[in-house]
């Protein structure tokens, strides 16, 4: 079945079909272990391990150190959400806050650091802009799905 994610703003078709306790994605496979975490085979054969979290429609994967943000959406559908905000991808602690208030930053530039699941997860910057809001300062408790960080345009 043919499904339509929102990834980074950018629309992103994929294949998903079940072999059993395989998920068939595009050119790789999937399964769901019994700990919990997702074995992923990619393309090029290599094994990868992911977690996953489900808010809404939005699915959170964190695989190979990357946080990916991936948002159902209905083929052809249009939205008009603020990319520009930097969201928590769950429960966790700011343990650095590298910007500040008024700060140009550039696409990727790491802004904070947070830890969740025993795990440290680096904010970036998903484009180029001036740090207009920045809602958590350095060992303030965030939950999941709270904007952290805002840029607006240059």
């Amino acid at each position: 079945m043919q499904h339509e994610f929102k990834l980074n703003g950018d629309a992103v078709e994929v294949t998903v079909a079940r072999d059993n306790e395989q998920w068939l994605l595009n050119d790789m496979s999937a399964q769901v272990l019994k700990d919990g975490r997702i074995k992923v085979v990619m393309q090029d054969g290599t094994s990868k391990f992911a977690h996953s979290a489900k808010v809404g429609d939005t699915w959170w994967v964190h695989i190979d150190g990357h946080i990916f943000c991936l948002e159902k959406t209905e083929p052809g559908s249009i939205s008009d959400d603020n990319a520009n905000g930097m969201i928590a991808p769950m429960p966790g602690k700011i343990l650095q806050v590298l910007v500040q208030k008024g700060q140009n930053v550039e696409a990727g530039q790491l802004l904070l650091i947070m830890e969740a699941m025993k795990m440290e997860h680096r904010i970036l910057a998903t484009n180029n802009g001036i740090v207009n809001v920045l809602n958590f300062q350095q060992g303030d408790q965030v939950q999941q799905g709270e904007v952290l960080v805002e840029i607006a345009d240059d």
